[in-house]
């Protein structure tokens, strides 16, 4: 029996379904290549017992011609989704060995479906990084190694969900993104990933960063596979009030479908000086592609582009101030005793809290502090506003934007880690998708002369996920990308 590890997730379905192997086969083989990869350091909280045990009921279910979308696979979930009676950290000391007694929806959905869930995997702490540095149990190292042989950061904060798959740890993952935490993480270890309109999935037990951003969706080996977990993972849900009730429509058919005429927008706020020639390269390649397909390539002006991460970086942090101050160590995670109450809860935030999360929960403290408030964040809203109207009018010109998804390929570990500006550049592509609730999706489209993956972007309409489907899988198509990390971990 081949590498059962290399499949894609669209294959091993058909191969389960067809009882060339068994759930139980495919479980077994992620196991050993997860625990023969610790030096990638992805997986916080294996799950294998309980991942053998949901194998086998797969393949009772399988044996009488019965499961779900996702019956028998083996998947990672980032250890931000809480999973009934498996340990949930978000990556930080503060809630210590909160096990929940609940499933988010989104994982529920997918144990409905048949997933096998084989861990939980690693992120920047409460999903505020773009490295996967900030992480209480340590950084997970990218697969890929460029020609110097210096570990990369895999991106962030789903960093342990790109690196699992890229290593091929697992079928597919969870992730999420508040502004570019599945696509900046993808983009650096060459899969795809694929962030849905705002209120697609259900936020309702996902740790919250930033409520009006965050959003569930996947990182996969292949555009494909990435509509068959976003199927799964989607959906309404009344106990989020921001979930979208409407149906979901059948994404997996939508790929591999024409792109002729469609009109692909190329904003030109998204020539940067000092871009390396190898990004502005392959956005030219993309551009080309995709005309080779039948689209037809327009320009267009975002012109408060500009205002985007400065904006962001102001809402996001308000709104996890507000998300993290439930984290006191009264009612669950650690607690560090004090003399009193208050001394209690200093002391169980300082100790609780890396240093970027109390950065984060400090600006956005200061910015809705008073006499700050109107200056920082009721401008960065209105420039928010601002932002979703640029969109709209381009929408008027074209059907989807074509954008290179990070400014550089992965950097080396520990290169940006004490330099936080530095660190937010990373996301300056990605961010405006989040401010203004569309669907995005990044591609693996070439390497770079080192060696390491660089990816391209689609952004959509809101709500219209089959064109950004259909044009990611034209893109794909063409670039043929297909290059594997050396496995230098095993």
């Amino acid at each position: 029996m081949s590498d059962l590890t290399q499949l894609s997730l669209e294959a091993a379905l058909s191969g389960l379904k067809a009882k060339e192997f068994s759930s139980e086969d495919i479980t077994k083989a992620h196991i050993d290549a997860i625990e023969g990869a610790g030096a990638l350091n992805a997986f916080v909280t294996p799950s294998f017992d309980l991942a053998l045990e949901q194998a086998k009921a797969s393949d009772a279910k399988l044996a009488k011609g019965e499961g779900g979308a996702l019956e028998g696979a083996p998947l990672g979930v980032k250890d931000l989704f809480c999973t009934q009676g498996v340990k949930t950290t978000a990556c930080s000391k503060i809630l210590g060995e909160f096990t929940p007694t609940y499933e988010s929806s989104v994982t529920a959905n997918m144990k409905a479906d048949g997933m096998v869930m084989l861990g939980k995997l690693a992120l920047d702490e409460f999903a505020m990084g773009s490295s996967n540095e900030t992480s209480a149990f340590g950084a997970v190292i990218n697969p890929w190694k460029a020609a110097d042989g210096a570990a990369r950061v895999p991106g962030g904060s789903s960093g342990g969900s790109a690196a699992a798959v890229a290593a091929d740890l697992c079928l597919g993952a969870t992730a999420t993104d508040t502004g570019g935490s599945i696509r900046q993480p993808a983009a650096f270890t060459g899969t795809v990933g694929m962030k849905p309109t705002y209120g697609r999935c259900s936020r309702w037990g996902t740790v919250a960063f930033a409520s009006s951003l965050d959003q569930a969706g996947p990182i996969a080996k292949t555009v494909k596979d990435s509509a068959i977990l976003l199927q799964s993972m989607a959906g309404h849900d009344p106990k989020d009030s921001t979930s979208l009730n409407i149906d979901v429509p059948d994404w997996v058919s939508a790929c591999g479908g024409s792109v002729k005429g469609m009109k692909i927008g190329i904003p030109k706020e998204y020539t940067m000086d000092g871009m390396p020639a190898e990004i502005e390269a392959l956005w030219q390649q993309g551009i080309k592609w995709l005309q080779e397909a039948g689209a037809q390539i327009v320009n267009v002006s975002l012109p408060h582009t500009k205002y985007a991460l400065p904006a962001y970086y102001i809402v996001a942090p308000a709104e996890a101030s507000s998300n993290l101050a439930r984290y006191d160590g009264m009612r669950y995670g650690a607690r560090v005793e004090g003399d009193n109450l208050n001394d209690t809860y200093e002391r169980t935030r300082a100790q609780g809290f890396g240093e970027e999360v109390r950065r984060r929960i400090m600006i956005g403290t200061y910015v809705l502090s008073a006499g700050y408030y109107d200056a920082y964040y009721l401008q960065a809203q209105k420039v928010r506003t601002r932002i979703a109207q640029d969109f709209k009018t381009a929408w008027e010109q074209c059907d989807a934007l074509l954008t290179p998804t990070t400014p550089n390929a992965a950097f080396p570990v520990g290169h940006k880690f004490d330099d936080p500006v530095q660190m937010y550049l990373n996301d300056i592509f990605t961010v405006t998708a989040n401010l203004a609730g569309l669907p995005s999706i990044s591609v693996p489209a070439s390497l770079d002369s080192n060696g390491l993956p660089l990816g391209l972007q689609i952004i959509g309409r809101a709500l219209d996920e089959d064109t950004v489907f259909k044009a990611a899988s034209a893109l794909e198509d063409a670039a043929g990308f297909n290059a594997k990390p050396n496995k230098w971990w095993v």
